[in-house]
């Protein structure tokens, strides 16, 4: 009796191991790095989740590449906005052998970090940082998925001037890669276009008091002031502008802040009636997939969506979709594919240039109506 039990005992382990390897997966790790602290935390979780969800949605297929099953896993990584971090992060993902990421809302993160991933032959896709840098080197790694600055300061340039046919108009930045190179971009095409730039300022990205350099602009009477930065220190300087009687002084700005959260920030302030900003990619109602998206993505994560998130979601299944026609998700295998990616996505219909910019990006300009973000159709 005993003999047949331990020879059944052996049948059962051999059948469970062989039943354990039938079963078995093989991970694939796809990372994230985004500012999940600080005071661009809402962006960096935002993106994060839109990264999640995407691997949530592959996994749900049951998927397989190579004939292996598959199952893909987040690694996550905060760069707190800081470039230092940002690297170290960077370096981090690529000793914990990622396969790929999706990562960065701030450019003077991303064009630093880009080389450390090219050094390791992993790609990155941004869905986010927008400064035309990222991609000058040329690296096979290095994409994006939105329209970077030379579409936005353009757009915004042209809707100053021959929409709303301002005349003068002051710049602000806050010297990081993104809010200078946004403002420089502004300032070039508003002066080709006639507008008089009366004053040009700059401040940094954690200040949080404006009103000495307010009040110098104030006395130049600008019509409207473009701020090159992101929405914590744009909300602070719409207040000020309150308080110095600018309530009617326009505000112009990018995706950094082009967000819901910049009415909370702003409180009120009469001036956020008359900010006028402009996102890389369209509405979320213009979007192929984008109004059953959000309800999906508000399902999961009430309360959290910014503006990101289904840029990240598209740029991570664009890396699931470069590997299953490669057959692999080993980099050097799919990158070839992955630039050669022609795919449909919930933002748009994605395809890259050789540089690793979008074919055809498009972009959205938005006001404040009551306090909400609103498309200027």
């Amino acid at each position: 009796m005993r003999v047949k039990a331990v020879s059944l005992a052996i049948v059962g382990l051999v059948g469970g191991l062989a039943m354990s390897v039938a079963n078995a997966q093989e991970i694939i790790k796809i990372g994230h790095i985004g500012p999940v602290s600080g005071p661009q935390a809402h962006f960096g979780k935002d993106d994060e989740n839109g990264v999640r969800m995407a691997i949530e949605d592959l996994n749900a297929k049951n998927p397989e590449i190579g004939g292996k099953k598959v199952k893909f896993q987040l690694v996550a990584e905060d760069d707190g906005a800081d470039p230092k971090q940002g690297t170290a992060a960077s370096q981090k993902l690529c000793d914990s052998k990622v396969a790929g990421a999706v990562a960065f809302v701030n450019s003077g993160v991303a064009i630093p970090s880009s080389k450390i991933f090219n050094d390791c032959g992993i790609p990155m896709i941004t869905g986010a940082a927008t400064n035309p840098a990222l991609t000058k080197p040329g690296y096979k790694t290095t994409y994006r998925v939105i329209a970077n600055d030379n579409a936005l300061g353009a757009a915004l340039a042209t809707y100053a001037a021959k929409t709303l046919g301002l005349k003068q108009v002051a710049v602000v930045d806050d010297r990081t890669a993104y809010g200078q190179g946004l403002a420089d971009v502004f300032k070039k095409e508003a002066e080709k276009l006639g507008v008089k730039i009366v004053a040009t300022e700059f401040t940094n990205d954690k200040a949080t008091d404006f009103m000495a350099i307010l009040t110098s602009i104030k006395a130049k009477k600008p019509e409207a002031i473009f701020y090159g930065g992101m929405y914590g220190q744009a909300g602070p300087m719409l207040r000020q502008m309150a308080q110095l009687g600018m309530g009617e002084v326009k505000m112009f700005g990018g995706d950094g802040m082009c967000v819901p959260e910049l009415a909370k920030v702003a409180a009120g302030a009469k001036p956020l009636d008359h900010v006028v900003c402009a996102d890389g990619g369209s509405s979320l109602a213009k979007m192929p997939g984008g109004t059953e998206w959000k309800k999906r993505y508000d399902a999961k994560f009430p309360g959290q969506f910014q503006v990101y998130s289904p840029y990240f979601y598209d740029a991570t299944m664009l890396l699931a979709d470069a590997m299953k026609r490669a057959n692999s998700w080993d980099p050097k295998v799919y990158i070839p594919f992955l630039q050669k990616t022609d795919y449909q996505g919930v933002t748009s219909k994605i395809a890259f240039e050789p540089n690793g910019e979008m074919k055809n990006p498009t972009y959205t300009l938005s006001r404040f109506v009551g306090g909400n973000k609103t498309a200027i159709e």
